[in-house]
């Protein structure tokens, strides 16, 4: 029997893809027992349980956030949790471990390592977290995705997998209709101001220039009446053009029926957005942690793949200007779908597992 445990957790960008390799390591072979390691305060929580999964809490809080005090809070609490990580290494006995970042993986995934267990981290994004840039020293592999983060690790310790995804995520071949031109919005679960403000008036100019064009916007939990009201305030009420929804539980389809993307920057979107293979117009977040969002925006910008728009350079008119270039291109939008799905990694999930159980031999 081969056990790994899973560590991280905190959002969906590091959730999901614990999920993904834990799916992937459990279907690889029937010796293999997987377990999480998160918080209670974090999406693992609620995610895991739901979906049958194993799942270990610890008291961690982050380091960042709150300030200085918040900071040393957060630091005493992880210190004090190293003691309970080591007893549950000790209980649990992984023989390998994976860190997917956030504050709930660094105390389990150093007592591990410090004990001589295996520790591979996974960084989706173009920027190392903290967590894993506390933990890059002691990591023997590193499972990135964007960008240039490899160059953190030392030589050899680096693999190229992309971003373990569930399932649904496909490549497809994007094939330009001329009655059709959709506009996929997602805003996130939580939903993106910035996008949620911007985006009704600039869809109205696309709308109006291109009568075949439809919208579909994901606004997020709790905001849906405002964007319907921004849209209603633009004469777009009751349009059969303009579909407007607070969530989307199966994004796949809806990148599939999609012309162009406009989203936040996270890497798990991203990652779905490359695997299927769309072009975009992203809009990073501009508070996340070292404009790691940006960077994200910034690499597939630069492999032709989207157009990366700051948030404080985007107005209704520069965005419906994007658009705009993008509906009448219809050749353009081909050649950014074809890059974009040229960076995804749909095999990542499984990549990853079987990368994670040869480190784990290499113990035994």
């Amino acid at each position: 029997m081969v056990t790994v445990l899973i560590a991280g957790g905190g959002t969906g960008g590091h959730v999901y893809p614990m999920l993904a390799v834990g799916r992937a390591l459990a279907a690889s072979r029937p010796d293999v027992s997987v377990f999480y390691v998160g918080t209670a305060r974090g999406l693992e929580a609620k995610v895991m349980p739901e979906a049958g999964c194993d799942l270990e809490l610890l008291d961690v809080a982050p380091l960042r956030g709150g300030g200085v005090k918040g900071a040393f809070a957060g630091a005493v609490k992880a210190a004090k949790s190293l003691a309970a990580s080591a007893a549950l290494v000790r209980r649990r006995k992984p023989d390998v471990v994976l860190s997917v970042g956030g504050y709930a993986g660094g105390p389990v995934a150093l007592a591990a390592r410090l004990m001589g267990v295996p520790l591979a981290v996974l960084e989706p994004n173009s920027v190392l977290g903290l967590t894993n840039k506390l933990l890059s020293p002691f990591s023997n592999r590193a499972y990135v995705a964007f960008g240039d983060v490899d160059k953190s690790f030392a030589p050899g310790v680096a693999q190229r997998f992309g971003v373990p995804l569930r399932g649904e995520f496909a490549p497809n071949v994007y094939l330009p209709k001329a009655d059709r031109f959709r506009v996929l919005v997602l805003g996130g679960s939580l939903g993106a101001k910035g996008i949620n403000t911007r985006a009704p008036a600039a869809l109205a100019q696309v709308l109006t220039a291109f009568p075949h064009a439809d919208v579909v916007h994901q606004t997020g939990r709790g905001h849906a009446d405002g964007v319907r009201d921004a849209y209603r305030q633009l004469g777009l009420e009751g349009d059969a053009r303009v579909r407007i929804t607070e969530f989307i539980s199966d994004v796949a389809s809806e990148l599939l029926a999609a012309d162009v993307v406009v989203e936040r920057c996270g890497a798990s979107s991203l990652a779905e957005l490359t695997v299927v293979g769309r072009a975009s117009v992203l809009i990073p977040f501009p508070f996340a942690a070292d404009q790691h969002q940006l960077a994200n925006a910034r690499a597939l910008e630069k492999a032709g793949a989207a157009i990366a728009m700051p948030e404080s350079e985007v107005t209704g008119d520069r965005l419906a200007a994007a658009l705009l270039e993008l509906a009448a291109d219809p050749a353009r939008r081909k050649t950014m779908a074809d890059s974009a799905r040229a960076l995804g990694r749909p095999a990542a999930a499984k990549d990853v597992a079987r990368d994670l159980l040869a480190l784990a031999e290499r113990k035994n």
